[in-house]
């Protein structure tokens, strides 16, 4: 191959590289969806209860067309910006925010008084509530003719003198809150993605960057500040409600409204990480790097010694519809320094992802922060989105069926030209040594794994609402098809990330039965008539029968 041909390979790719985080990160092409309020008659009498009891610029009516706008407009999916509430409330206190609460037990109340034979509330849920407002599930924190909500004000990072701990508000974004503990020295176990609420991530359990040393982020949590249903405050921890700190590790939106977190803090300094992008035709090598660096995390393979400093791999295979190609991104992280400066950690070094053919890499020395923002910019808000998720065993053969699922579904999709589609597969290892760290704190019913998991996720995103359900099926039948294969090989798990799971998934259900029903069971002690679970919309349910 000529040195001429060379070089046009490597400028093709690199404007393909290009064009990739353009085509992926840009919500510049999205129409901003017409704001139509229908309020019932209902949702018009709670409006004026609670802004009689509120201040003014805490109940935001659909009157105050640019706050209420504001508000709608930071969500991350698209579909959620489009589902509008009668009105949202913005508390910037505890005390505003048990008013709020006490107000919408007092109408849930009345309304279960006026309940029909079935059971059911005549004007369905009363409220959402929004940390981050990063899901992809529609309703997920949104709500049509009922209350928003907001807890964006609730923000603040507050370590402690001896920098052992912190306290984050719920409504706080991930990004504010590395940047805020790095100028200190410090880091926590929190999300991946700088957009991504602290609220919802730790109330789904949490993967983060730190989960080979610290567990999940859920694990690392102190205690939690919680308004439960009646209006009160609780203070949930080892010592102080404890069944309640255990059901909230992963629980969801079941229990009350979170709004504060004490994490644990470590030292930290700036971090090694970034991406590696490559053609689809390293597809297949990529994929058995990613196989044998989870092989030899397995705790059986003695003489091997994990670097717990290295988070796990996390491997992309994407098809991007407007330039008809696919690509393959891999994500390497490692938390701390590299022992030689300007060379890959060794644990890296000697993996096979060093091997592989890249037409770019953003690999470097840069802040937590810094990180995280690279991870938002690959897939930022403002396009329609839908995610789903299983679990499998580490086993190749069934790594080869996820890959088919993934490749069978984009021959729909060029047929359908669902325009500016990102059709992505993502693994990522739940490594042993972390999946069942503090699983006597939480209710995952992990505590008994004894090999590396991985964790499968299809994370799409689109432009136009036409293309919402076909988008969704393609999804769905493409978790169907690899949980059968992994039935078939006997390589299945049943455990669900909360966090990645499509709306008609069930994570409870991979918690295991015992599991669940202890949930119920705690959902019943701090809220039993089940404000949670029929008046606050969005979430995952726990399907618990009221007399």
């Amino acid at each position: 191959m000529s040195a001429t041909s060379v070089t046009a390979a490597l400028l093709i790719a690199v404007s393909i590289f290009f064009a990739m985080r353009r085509l992926r990160g840009s919500p510049k092409e999205l129409k901003e969806p017409e704001l139509i309020v229908r309020s019932s008659e209902a949702a018009i009498r709670l409006n004026k209860v609670l802004a009689s009891a509120l201040p003014e610029d805490v109940v935001v009516l659909p009157q105050n067309a640019a706050t209420f706008r504001k508000s709608m407009n930071t969500y991350w999916a698209q579909q959620e910006c489009e589902v509008v509430p009668a009105c949202v409330v913005r508390p910037r206190n505890i005390d505003q925010l048990c008013t709020a609460v006490s107000i919408l037990k007092g109408e849930y109340d009345r309304r279960r008084s006026l309940e029909d034979e079935k059971g059911g509330i005549k004007a369905g849920g009363l409220f959402a509530v929004r940390s981050g407002g990063h899901s992809a599930v529609s309703h997920a924190a949104s709500i049509e003719d009922g209350v928003m909500i907001d807890m964006s004000l609730f923000c603040d990072v507050t370590p402690s003198k001896d920098g052992s701990s912190v306290v984050i508000g719920a409504g706080a974004r991930w990004g504010p809150v590395f940047e805020a503990l790095a100028a200190k020295g410090l880091a926590v176990a929190g999300g991946r993605n700088s957009h991504v609420g602290v609220g919802g991530l730790t109330l789904g359990g949490g993967i983060s960057f730190f989960s080979q040393r610290v567990g999940s982020v859920c694990n690392n949590v102190l205690s939690y500040e919680v308004v439960l249903a009646s209006g009160t405050v609780a203070t949930a921890s080892p010592t102080s409600n404890p069944d309640l700190w255990r059901a909230l590790k992963g629980g969801g939106n079941n229990f009350g409204i979170l709004t504060n977190i004490t994490l644990r803090c470590f030292p930290s300094t700036d971090i090694w990480s970034g991406f590696l992008y490559m053609p689809s035709s390293s597809a297949q090598k990529a994929l058995h790097a990613f196989h044998d660096f989870v092989h030899r995390a397995h705790p059986d393979n003695t003489g091997i010694t994990y670097d717990r400093h290295a988070s796990g791999p996390i491997a992309c295979f994407t098809y991007l519809q407007q330039l008809g190609i696919q690509a393959v991104s891999v994500n390497l992280v490692y938390t701390k320094l590299p022992e030689k400066k300007n060379k890959w950690p060794e644990c890296w070094e000697t993996s096979g992802f060093k091997s592989l053919w890249r037409f770019w890499s953003t690999c470097k020395v840069r802040p937590l922060a810094d990180a995280c923002d690279e991870m938002n910019s690959l897939n930022p808000p403002g396009r329609r989105q839908v995610l789903a998720t299983t679990t499998i065993k580490n086993d190749m053969a069934t790594l080869q069926a996820v890959y088919s699922a993934y490749k069978d579904a984009i021959a729909p999709i060029k047929q359908a030209n669902i325009k500016g589609m990102s059709w992505t597969l993502v693994l990522q290892p739940m490594l042993a040594n972390w999946a069942g760290e503090g699983c006597d704190g939480n209710p995952f019913g992990l505590a008994d794994t004894k090999e590396p998991l991985v964790i499968v996720s299809f994370t799409v995103n689109w432009i136009e609402k036409s293309d919402d359900k076909l988008s969704e099926k393609l999804t769905r039948d493409a978790i169907e098809q690899i949980d059968a294969a992994a039935a078939a090989n006997g390589t299945g798990h049943r455990y669900r990330y909360m966090n990645y799971c499509g709306d008609w998934q069930s994570p409870f259900e991979g918690y295991g039965e015992e599991n669940a029903q202890l949930l119920r069971d705690i959902s019943k002690k701090y809220d039993p008539e089940g404000l949670f679970q029929r008046g606050c919309v969005g979430g995952f349910k726990l399907d618990i029968e009221y007399s």
